[in-house]
Parts: C-alpha cells; structure tokens; sequence
C-alpha cells in the first residue's frame, strides 16, 4: 500500500509538472497567450457559419452555436489524439535515460486538451449570451460528457501512440482519419438531412454521440437519456480498455523503436 501510494503520488507529479510545462511552451511569446483557446473556436465558427450558414441556417435554430458546440467537443478528440499520437516518440529522449510510467505521457496530452477545452467554454457561453440562450441546470451534465470524452480520448491516444512506435505512417494516416471523421460527423450540418441508411450508419460513430450530447444539455435543453449516458460511458470504457490493453502489451519493446 505504500509503495502504491508513492507511485500513485509520483505519477500525478509528473503529469501535473508535464501539463504545466505544456501549456507554458503552447503560449510562450504569444501576447494573447491563453486568450487564444477562447478566440480560435470563435474565429473558426465565424469563418464556417459564413460559408454554411446559408444552406443550413433555415434548418437548425441558432446554427453559429449548434456550430461551435459540435466543433468544440470534436477540436478536444482530434487535439488531444494528435498529440498523444506522437507523446511517446517525443519523450524517447526521457525514456531512454530513466525508469517512468510511460502511459503518463499520452495521457498527459488528453489531460492539457481538457484545460483548453474548459478555456474555449468561454467562448461557447460568449456566443449563448450573444444569441440569448439561457443556461438551464441541464449544463450541469457536463462533467458527465467530459469524462466520457476523458476516458475516449484517453484510450485513443493510448492505442494510437503505442502503434506510431512501431508503425510511423500511423502519424501521417491520422490526419486524413481525422478530417474524414469531421465530415462523418454532423458538426456543421443537420443530422434529418442523412439518408435514412446513413443515419443508421451514424449511430455507431461515437463522436456524434457526444456532440449531440452537450448539444442536449447547452441548446436544445434536454436531459440526455440514461441510454444516451450508457452509450457515450460504454464508447470512453470500451476504447480505454481496449488502448491500455495494447499500450501494455507492446510497452515494453518501445525502447527498441523510439
């Protein structure tokens, strides 16, 4: 139990020290520094809104926000993969020299996008303001939604950084995935305007689970049902076992690669 408690001690050290250190080289000599996590979502649902916003906006209520609440959950998954893609290639200097627990690293990615993602929900309450939506106790579901993209995420990035050892075209397929991903997913579009067969086909891509969830809870002021719940829970622990299960089993020859 103790040396549990010392592990477990030594760990959150190190990834608090690596989020801290993150976020310092992510704004370092920027003079908005960190208001940028707030005014990239905004210019980016400006720059969409104006292209869209005339085939879609008679379709979907308040699309700018219907807009920024997709882009806003899908930016969180595509960033923190991104980077937690290529954690362990560029900590091989650190593992190389000492003994430390490797998964801190990609997980260390998905935890900073979680401080970037609580900064842009400024940006999502600045454009409820600016279209008059009022907040309900429904937004009270939304530590709920960032523990299932915590636990989703995470594993992603777990799978995907343990395969980009081995496999360097890992890095280079996954941008093309994400942007596919993006447009499988209706962030700027309306979900009624898919064939019948493609909505179908749309229940099992994860991502639009969540995005329609926190679209639920911040739009449309739903309470998501306990099967929603069990769908976006099931999707994070499903993806979480399954790239832990693969960070472990491969772990070990990493040192041979990196």
């Amino acid at each position: 139990m103790i040396n549990l408690k010392e592990s477990l001690r030594r760990d959150g050290f190190i990834l608090s020290s690596l989020v801290g250190k993150d976020f310092k080289l992510k704004y370092r000599r920027s003079i908005l520094g960190v208001l940028w996590s707030v005014l990239n979502p905004l210019l980016m649902m400006i720059v969409i809104s104006a292209v869209f916003s005339f085939m879609f906006q008679r379709n979907i209520e308040n699309f700018p926000l219907y807009l920024i609440l997709g882009q806003t959950v899908f930016n969180f998954m595509s960033t923190s993969t991104s980077t937690g893609l290529m954690s362990i290639i560029d900590a091989a200097p650190l593992i190389k020299k000492i003994r430390v627990n490797k998964t801190l690293f990609p997980l260390e990615k998905v935890a900073f996008e979680v401080v970037n993602f609580a900064i842009s929900l400024v940006a999502v309450a600045l454009v409820m303001v600016w279209f008059r939506v009022v907040p309900t106790v429904h937004l009270l579901f939304l530590p709920l939604l960032i523990l299932y993209l915590l636990l989703f995420c995470a594993g992603l990035s777990l799978l995907l950084s343990a395969l980009a050892v081995f496999f360097r075209d890992v890095i280079h397929l996954w941008s093309v995935v994400v942007l596919a991903w993006m447009y499988a997913t209706p962030i700027f579009y309306p979900f009624d305007m898919l064939p019948e067969i493609m909505q179908v086909i749309m229940k099992f891509n994860p991502m639009y689970h969540y995005v329609t969830f926190f679209r639920e809870i911040a739009l449309w002021h739903e309470v998501p049902s306990l099967l929603h719940n069990l769908i976006c829970l099931g999707c994070g622990v499903i993806m979480f076992a399954l790239g832990l299960f693969a960070f472990r089993k491969l772990q070990k020859k990493f040192i041979l690669y990196v």
